[in-house]
């Protein structure tokens, strides 16, 4: 399967400006706060800014993030962090490993990526292992996503659509190219609002190019 074939203008269109806004201010009605940038180099220093010293971080899987350099930024050590997926990493005992990967959830602030955003305001993210599921639903005071605007859709069931249509496809090659394995739509969260009672702070970064998938 060539990258041509799985190519689809429908899911990688840059919305313009009026519909970014509207998306904006369906999700702070939802609860959720969207930062809109031009691009990926703003982007990064958006999390930048949003990140104080001495929090510790923690993230999923997402092609976007390394795009705008995240991934290569938090390796660096160049920050005041503390990077909680990195202990995960150089825990080579399995069942250790997989003790980390659990507390780790519970960082000060999770980062990733959603793989559709409807015009109301809903966000909707697959994961095959759920991972990452736990602390965006609830156990990290402060979630940041980042995604480029070409994930908007019109409604809910286009998100669906989009996921199994287009993302899916991406991911199953994109893993099998990495690792010579595939992916699975195991678990798929939607996040329709953020109560006030939680007391977390959810933020997106919408970022005004083409990125991830």
């Amino acid at each position: 399967m060539t990258q041509t074939s799985l190519s689809n203008p429908l899911y990688e269109t840059i919305p313009d400006a009026e519909t970014v806004e509207k998306v904006k201010a369906a999700l702070k009605e939802h609860g959720i706060e969207a930062i809109i940038v031009a691009n990926k180099a703003e982007a990064l220093e958006k999390i930048k800014e949003l990140i104080p010293d001495n929090a510790s971080v923690n993230n999923g899987a997402s092609v976007t993030l390394e795009q705008i350099g995240y991934v290569d930024y938090l390796k660096s050590g160049n920050h005041h962090w503390n990077n909680l997926k990195a202990a995960v990493v150089a825990e080579k005992d399995p069942e250790k490993q997989a003790l980390l990967r659990k507390q780790a959830i519970l960082s000060d602030y999770f980062l990733g990526s959603v793989h559709a955003i409807t015009e109301d305001g809903q966000l909707v993210i697959a994961s095959n292992t759920g991972s990452q599921l736990p602390s965006y639903a609830f156990a990290s005071t402060n979630v940041i996503w980042v995604a480029g605007t070409q994930k908007i859709v019109k409604t809910l069931d286009d998100g669906f659509t989009r996921l199994r249509k287009y993302v899916y496809p991406l991911e199953e090659k994109h893993m099998r190219e990495l690792y010579n394995v595939g992916s699975n739509i195991s678990k798929i969260l939607i996040i329709e609002r953020e109560s006030p009672f939680n007391k977390r702070n959810l933020r997106i970064i919408l970022v005004n190019e083409h990125l991830g998938f």
